[in-house]
């Protein structure tokens, strides 16, 4: 059995033996459009993360059995053709959980926190030159009383629910599926949640109901000392609208690890903000901890050995 991962780099150095003895494995870290029609031409299972799996894919493999997507998300696979085709699709769910929710916290708590400010105040000398012991000048934020409102109430959006829960927080969330599963937890519409919320953390997947749902009329319903973090998918809320919020003051700030396309352009108006200050970045890595990395990959070798 011939299995070809197309784009392996965002594995990083995650040990991937499961795969490798179950067959011939050939391993790329990245490939163009072109290159991934090449290299897909005599193998029985491929391994995909963003590589796009659609009817001109399939035309060049021939023998493929098998689509295995890194990760939850199959966005870039075309199911349906898939189907037709008899090729089996699968992918490998709450491997990232634990992962994407301490991410989504942390940017909490750094916001909140002021984090990065009090690390700026002591880098930059200006406590050095200071008469007292402390910084009484920009007092962070207790999170215990304060509402932190969820975006997408899946198992990602529970579990950061029970973090905030335990750092005394009361949770509200906007199911934007319009079904409410969770009970544990009161169901809200959007703009209450956007008005209620001292911390909103968005964990939602990237559809037709989501796309562009928190623009600048939503942001300018929240409170000016919210903090708004989105670990769940680019485009949910909309950049430009960000950018412009937060320079205008409307909300505290921001952390976004996820972007309407990446990796993240170089003049994406998040990058040229007059206040910078405001919002944090990581680059989509809140799912890469090195145990939900190999639990990612033990899933995939549990996927291609269960054939087809």
């Amino acid at each position: 059995m011939k299995i070809v991962f197309l784009d392996a780099a965002t594995m990083g150095d995650t040990p991937m033996t499961g795969i490798a003895e179950q067959g011939e494995f050939i391993c790329y870290p990245d490939c163009s459009r072109e290159e991934s029609l090449s290299r897909c031409g005599d193998c029985e299972v491929v391994i995909v993360n963003k590589v796009r799996v659609d009817s001109v894919f399939l035309d060049h493999a021939p023998e493929l059995k098998l689509v295995c997507e890194a990760g939850t998300g199959i966005n870039n696979i075309d199911v349906e053709e898939c189907s037709r085709r008899n090729v089996l699709v699968r992918n490998v769910a709450g491997y990232s959980t634990d992962s994407v929710a301490q991410c989504a916290f942390m940017h909490i708590l750094n916001l909140m926190g002021n984090a990065f400010y009090y690390d700026s105040y002591v880098r930059n000398g200006e406590y050095s030159k200071g008469k007292i012991h402390t910084d009484p000048s920009n007092p962070f934020i207790e999170s215990t009383g304060k509402t932190l409102g969820i975006v997408g109430m899946g198992a990602i959006g529970q579990k950061v629910a029970s973090i905030g829960k335990a750092f005394g927080m009361r949770v509200i969330y906007y199911s934007t599926s319009g079904t409410s599963h969770c009970t544990e937890y009161p169901s809200v519409s959007l703009e209450y949640l956007l008005g209620e919320s001292d911390a909103i953390s968005i964990h939602a997947p990237y559809n037709e109901r989501t796309a562009g749902l928190i623009g600048y009329e939503q942001m300018k319903l929240m409170k000016r000392s919210a903090v708004l973090v989105n670990t769940g998918r680019g485009g949910i809320e909309v950049e430009a609208d960000l950018a412009r919020a937060l320079d205008e003051g409307l909300f505290k700030g921001a952390a976004i690890d996820v972007f309407e396309k990446e990796p993240l352009p170089a003049d994406s108006p998040l990058l040229h903000m007059q206040h910078p200050e405001r919002i944090i970045f990581s680059p989509h890595v809140a799912w890469t901890t090195h145990e939900a990395r190999q639990r990612l990959a033990d899933e995939m070798a549990e996927n291609i050995r269960k054939g087809w």
